[in-house]
């Protein structure tokens, strides 16, 4: 079963660590097996219970996260909710209930993780399938954030971390027989509901400065959608044809729960609820052709139809979805009974041609034509700031057409000893216009009524890449990779119609241009000097520049507004000193910088630093012949806080971690298996003051039998 959608347990232990990437240890074990030729299994069957081959299995599992100091952070980072937690792990059955026709249950139950999911599929080989499949599980975040330095507090939600559940619920049918067409039915309904974090911060007054800080607020979640798709497949000649079409439809009904100044006088609770209801319909159709084994030609041509209806409000008031009061004395501007509608239309068309002209060189262009054009009108009441302050009545409409042109050239020559060459090129052009008419504040002096804004933007755009990169194998033991790539990304921006209170010098016709450039360069090193020594080395440098220009009417110029360089170091050793014994470490070294002009004017704004490094550790041992243990280790340190928290936004993180985990796998019988697992985190945030550190203890442990 498919299982993108869950994170499995110690997941995040796993990938610090490398737990499990030092597999070695299996083939070890069979090799120390081999005293006892009866008892000898391979390497894939120490996994799968032995010299029998079980195509079934019962994996029940239990655990628990013990946290000390803020446990919002400890679920978010090691994935798990507090306290215990157990069930089945995971559970498989399949059956032949008939000739050539195959049953088959999946599932999962962990219980205090909302983690569930469930399967059923019956299979009738040659002839097609029907398959259900349902899923639950549940991420979680923190919550945390916003600090007041100078009065040392550090704003964060009194409750446990904030959770959002997903799942889908699905019906597959499928049919395939040989030589007929192939159809695929579908249908899915999918959902998203909960509480996470927003990056959109309430204020609060700071004691000494009087300055805004930033406050944590929710994003309340509540969609839902259904969709139907119907394929078909099948083979004219030399090329497979398909066809299709789906059509989805949803509702959205989210909201972002602001607290504005809170524990003060004029705190104010603020409610920006969207609700979008839409449906669209999608037809595709595909081709692939084989010519004299030698040249693939592929082709795709796609058409959407997006509607929109959508309503909201921004309201402020004591508690959260509150209905308007024009009495309520609100600090900043706000809106009820929107209504609109949006349109969209998009075409999608790409070709694909490879070539094999010699054994050594393959080329494949490509072009992809992409085309959209869309809609939208609404209308609202306006509040103003203060009470009894109503706007009034406000209509707003805008649309767009653009469309784009990307062709792609990719390259690989294998006719020199030893070398391998991959070059790819990319370029796409853009061009678009849009209209934007009305606006949801007033302004003063603004013509047509008060409605602020009236543009006409034509643009255009321009994306190129260009990459290289090559492999050698100088000797066998050895292996040298080399790469890099320029990218650039250019916009430009005409305003034939700009009808504002200041034209030129406002949002969105300040921009006239924009530029992106970015360098890369990469080299990789793979040495297995000794018979059980690999070395891996690693270092890349980029660096990437924006380019900024206003319109000349704001009597600035064009400048470099921002530049960004990185160096990144690594090192990788893996050493098999033992049969029994297999050792792995690496080290992980960042320098990263982003420069702005306005740090030389401004201390509020400070250059940001992205600085950090990391060491892992991991060894597995072979006990004996039925039993492993794994102890990996994991540190990560970033020492990038600036000393621009009394008059600006803090940037850079300044945070430790340490990490350690055990597994003890243990092969009781040839269809039984148990796993004890303890991981151990430590976790500082001396940019929050300490309010973010934690401890987290998780244990786990899981008993699979297979039959």
């Amino acid at each position: 079963m498919n299982k993108k959608f869950r994170p499995s347990k110690m997941a995040a232990a796993r990938r610090k660590t490398g737990l499990g990437r030092c597999m070695v240890g299996v083939s070890l074990l069979a090799a120390a097996m081999q005293a006892h030729p009866a008892d000898a299994v391979k390497p894939e069957q120490q996994f799968e219970g032995g010299t029998n081959s079980y195509d079934n299995w019962l994996e029940l599992s239990t655990g628990g996260l013990i946290t000390q100091g803020n446990s919002s952070q400890a679920v978010q980072r090691e994935r798990l909710n507090t306290g215990p937690f157990g069930g089945i792990e995971d559970f498989h059955y399949q059956t032949e209930v008939a000739k050539k026709t195959t049953f088959t249950i999946d599932g999962r139950a962990i219980a205090d993780n909302d983690d569930y999911k469930f399967g059923l599929k019956l299979e009738k080989e040659d002839l097609g399938y029907i398959r259900f499949y349902f899923e639950n599980f549940r991420t979680w975040e923190a919550g945390d954030g916003g600090l007041s330095p100078v009065d040392r507090l550090s704003y964060q939600f009194p409750n446990n971390a904030l959770g959002v559940d997903r799942g889908q619920v699905s019906l597959e049918a499928g049919y395939n027989k040989e030589g007929k067409p192939k159809v695929t039915f579908k249908y899915r309904h999918s959902y998203r509901n909960g509480q996470e974090s927003t990056t959109v911060w309430g204020p609060i007054h700071d004691s000494a400065a009087n300055l805004y800080r930033v406050y944590p607020n929710v994003y309340d979640i509540d969609e839902a959608s259904d969709s139907f798709q119907l394929d078909v497949q099948h083979h004219i000649k030399k090329t497979q044809v398909g066809l299709g079409m789906s059509f989805e439809f949803g509702k959205l009904n989210d909201a972002h729960e602001l607290s504005f100044f809170p524990g003060e006088p004029v705190q104010q609770n603020v409610t920006d609820r969207q609700e979008t209801t839409y449906d669209m319909f999608n037809v595709h159709a595909s081709t692939e052709t084989w010519f004299k084994e030698k040249y693939f030609l592929s082709t795709g041509f796609s058409f959407a139809n997006l509607d929109n209806t959508f309503t909201g409000s921004r309201i402020y008031g004591d508690d959260f979805d509150v209905v308007y009061s024009s009495s309520y004395p609100a600090n900043y501007f706000g809106y009820y009974d929107l209504n609109g509608t949006a349109h969209k239309h998009e075409y999608v068309m790409n070709v694909n041609f490879m070539a094999l002209p010699t054994r050594d060189f393959t080329i494949t262009p490509s072009l992809r034509v992409q085309k959209e054009d869309w809609n939208a009108n609404s209308s609202e009441t306006v509040t103003g700031i203060g009470a009894g302050s109503n706007l009034g009545a406000f209509n707003n409409d805008s649309g767009e057409d653009s469309i784009d042109v990307r062709e792609r050239l990719e390259a690989r020559y294998t006719g020199i000893t030893n070398w391998v060459y991959t070059a790819t090129a990319d370029w796409t052009e853009g061009q678009g216009n849009l209209n934007e008419n009305g606006g949801i504040t007033q302004v003063t002096g603004a013509p047509d009524g008060g409605n602020p804004i009236n543009f006409r933007t034509d643009d255009s755009s321009l994306f190129q890449k260009y990459a290289l990169n090559a492999r050698w194998y100088p000797i066998r033991q050895a292996t040298l990779d080399l790469g890099g790539y320029y990218k650039m990304n250019r916009y430009d921006y005409k305003f034939s119609q700009d009808i504002s209170p200041s034209p030129g010098t406002g949002y969105p016709a300040f921009l006239t241009y924009q530029g992106f450039d970015t360098w890369d360069g990469n080299v990789r090193l793979t040495l297995r000097p000794l018979n059980r020594v690999t070395l891996v080395s690693r270092y890349e440098y980029q660096d990437s520049t924006i380019t900024t220009e206003p319109d000349p009417a704001s009597g600035l110029t064009e400048i470099d507004s921002s530049h960004m360089y990185s160096h990144i170091f690594g090192q990788n050793a893996t050493w098999t000193p033992l049969n029994w014994l297999c050792l792995q470490a690496g080290f992980n070294y960042v320098v990263s910088t982003t420069e702005t002009p306005a740090s030389s004017i401004t201390q509020s704004i400070l250059n940001s630093q992205n600085n950090y490094w990391t060491v892992n550790f991991n060894s597995t041992f072979v006990l004996d012949e039925k039993t492993d243990l794994n102890i990996g280790y994991y540190y990560y340190r970033a020492a990038d806080s600036q000393n621009g928290l009394l008059v600006g936004v803090p940037l850079g993180a300044d945070t430790e971690e340490h990490s350690v985990t055990a597994t003890l796998s243990r092969r009781i019988t040839k269809n039984l298996r148990w796993n004890l697992r303890y991981a151990f985190t430590h976790y500082e945030d001396m940019a929050s003051l300490g309010n973010y550190n934690f401890d987290a203890h998780v244990i786990f442990s899981s008993l699979q039998y297979r039959f």
